[in-house]
């Protein structure tokens, strides 16, 4: 197939790519390149899919890759002239769009950014999918839309309307957008809960990042609700697994089922105690963390587990890269990678 991959230049984005290539479909990867955080690790992804920084920095300028069935464009999402014409040009089967403004944090303080590409630049997406035929629509949505859920683990079917940050409310809205489009125009739109993905290439901006390079660097690492925080830390070998098998799998029943509109929890379906990752972080370093206990950050919750029992039925979805591998995984592409 001919699939769109947004955010390549992103973590799981770039990840997504890859295997996609690996297997064979053609695919082209759009990503705005912005500066949320170190744009040479971002270079870095796209130089690993055989595109060089050079090729990558014009905007709206396609670049094939020389080893792979890959090619990149630079490009915003909100661009309502370009964005159609690429669709046109390129005739893409599948479109999936992993490209966002992230961030809890980052949204208290630009939130206009948020709205940009969130917003307008997902409806850009849909109106393309919409007019050039797109046959399935997966994107990213965010286990943050469960706001202050108080049941555990957290289900498709609980209640998301109490968001707690604009980050949750525009992830919130892109589900919406995507359901009022598969019902006006008969659309298959998957949307998918990301669980906290960490693994080599992660954002600097996420805690196993910012825990390692703290310790390595001597600095305190920041601690938040005094360490009384679980997350469903998710290895990002098995998010992607689990969007390409949503990817390659035909969305022809969901047409002539009519279940046109579906919405999946993608984590590891357990919690880890915040604590216990920073221990297993310490352990790879042989380094022992100098802790800063903090309150409750503005927008974060307590507690996160994903319930997944829809994916595994529906796509046979197996997360199963423990703690210990996964964190040993990073630990080693970050000493590696710098130096």
């Amino acid at each position: 197939m001919k699939i769109l991959v947004t955010g390549a230049a992103g973590f799981i984005g770039y990840f997504t790519a890859k295997i996609l290539t690996e297997k064979g479909h053609t695919v082209v990867g759009l990503d705005n390149i912005n500066d949320y955080y170190d744009v040479n690790l971002k270079y870095g992804r796209l130089q690993e899919l055989g595109i060089a920084k050079t090729d990558a920095e014009p905007f709206n300028s396609l670049c094939k890759s020389k080893s792979s069935n890959f090619s990149f464009i630079r490009m915003n999402l909100e661009d309502r002239e370009n964005l159609p014409e690429l669709f046109e040009a390129e005739q893409f089967d599948i479109v999936c769009n992993l490209a966002a403004q992230a961030g809890v944090r980052y949204s208290l303080e630009n939130p206009e950014t948020y709205i940009d590409s969130n917003l307008v630049g997902f409806l850009n997406i849909l109106e393309c999918c919409r007019n050039y035929t797109i046959k399935h629509l997966v994107y990213a949505s965010s286990s943050s839309v469960y706001g202050l859920n108080k049941k555990i683990p957290f289900a498709t079917d609980d209640n998301v309307d109490h968001p707690i940050s604009l980050y949750a409310a525009t992830k919130k809205s892109n589900e919406l957008m995507a359901h009022t489009y598969s019902h006006l125009f008969k659309i298959p739109t998957t949307g998918l809960r990301f669980f906290t993905v960490y693994g080599p290439w992660g954002r600097p901006d996420m805690a196993m990042f910012l825990f390692t390079d703290a310790i390595v660097n001597n600095r305190p690492i920041k601690v938040f609700n005094h360490g009384n925080m679980e997350r469903d830390f998710t290895y990002v070998d098995d998010i992607v697994e689990g969007v390409v098998r949503i990817i390659e799998k035909s969305a022809e029943d969901r047409i002539k089922t009519n279940a046109l509109y579906k919405v999946y929890n993608i984590g590891n379906n357990n919690s880890v105690k915040l604590l216990d990752f920073i221990k297993e972080i310490e352990s790879n370093l042989s380094k022992t963390a100098t802790k800063t206990l903090l309150p409750m950050q503005p927008g974060d919750v307590v507690r996160t587990w994903a319930d997944v029992d829809e994916l595994i039925k529906d796509y046979d979805y197996s997360p199963n890269t423990s703690i210990q591998e996964g964190v040993k995984h990073f630990i080693d592409w970050y000493k590696n990678y710098y130096k």
